[in-house]
């Protein structure tokens, strides 16, 4: 495993201070995940079943993957699982509303061009990031969308975790929740990208040297602190975040976890970002859209 330093380290600690640091954090005994997980599959009202584990994908690290759902108590289980209390669903109500929404120069909204988004947009998010050609390199859903109001609606492209974009983002994945997560790896670039995520996914970054795979992969299923630490998916994004009481996007995760290594971190929508939502994607696939999951 290639879990290596990096130049961008903060303060240069030494790794045996981080080790001790880390030790610390996670020595609380290994959590009993059959003891939190619900009979049979975790069903939600109206959209059936989902899967939350399942059979690793070839050239995984893992022989099984997990969604962050199952590391959640059962009581913020429950929210997600119930349309009604869900407070992701606000969001997804409000993206509702900007789809049919006319903006921009061109005069259309994205029901123009797309219909109804429960048939165009089952499944897209699903498979994102994938690759786009025009722009020679993957898109995600922010960009895809963002792609769409520039170059078709004439309109401007919504700025980096304003709350129109988490909502039109939440609501367009959200059509594909209880799909399963599946890249297409085989198109254009999209191997170097996953080869360029993986290579950051094992990077250590910053004053305590960790690697996201520090806690997702050596150490889930431990505590650091009061919080379970989950394999790391993604599949539940956008989420509905307890601690800041909203919606959180993928990129503005990412850019929280490598800001608590103490480092600086890479922007949203960077190059770095996107190749690491590609591998981190990947990780998860064969899970369940969760869209809006409910996370701590």
């Amino acid at each position: 495993m290639n879990d290596k330093k990096t130049n961008r380290t903060f303060w240069g600690v030494t790794a045996l201070a981080a080790a001790g640091i880390i030790a610390g954090a996670v020595t609380v005994a290994q959590a009993a995940h059959d003891e939190k997980r619900m009979p049979g599959l975790p069903s939600i009202e109206g959209h059936g079943p989902i899967t939350t584990h399942t059979k690793s994908p070839k050239g995984h690290p893992l022989d099984e993957v997990i969604s962050g759902f199952e590391y959640r108590t059962r009581e913020t289980q429950a929210l997600e699982l119930d349309d009604f209390q869900n407070p992701g669903m606000l969001a997804v109500e409000q993206g509702e509303e900007l789809w049919s929404k006319f903006d921009g120069d061109a005069g259309k909204s994205c029901e123009s061009c797309h219909g109804d988004a429960s048939e165009s947009m089952k499944g897209v998010g699903a498979a994102m990031p994938k690759w786009n050609e025009g722009a020679g390199k993957p898109v995600n859903l922010e960009m895809q969308i963002n792609l769409c109001r520039t170059e078709r609606m004439g309109a401007k492209p919504y700025k980096f975790n304003s709350g129109d974009q988490k909502a039109m983002v939440t609501y367009v994945r959200h059509q594909s929740r209880g799909m399963p997560v599946t890249l297409d790896l085989e198109k254009g670039e999209m191997q170097k990208w996953w080869d360029q995520g993986k290579d950051i996914y094992y990077t250590r970054y910053g004053q305590l040297e960790l690697s996201c795979a520090s806690c997702h992969e050596i150490n889930y299923g431990k505590y650091i602190r009061a919080d379970h630490l989950s394999q790391g998916q993604i599949n539940g994004f956008p989420t509905y975040r307890l601690k800041s009481q909203g919606i959180v996007l993928t990129h503005a995760r990412f850019k929280g976890c490598v800001r608590d290594t103490r480092a600086v971190p890479f922007k949203p929508m960077s190059d770095e970002l996107l190749a690491l939502e590609v591998y981190v994607a990947w990780r998860g696939t064969g899970l369940s859209v969760e869209t809006p999951a409910v996370r701590q």
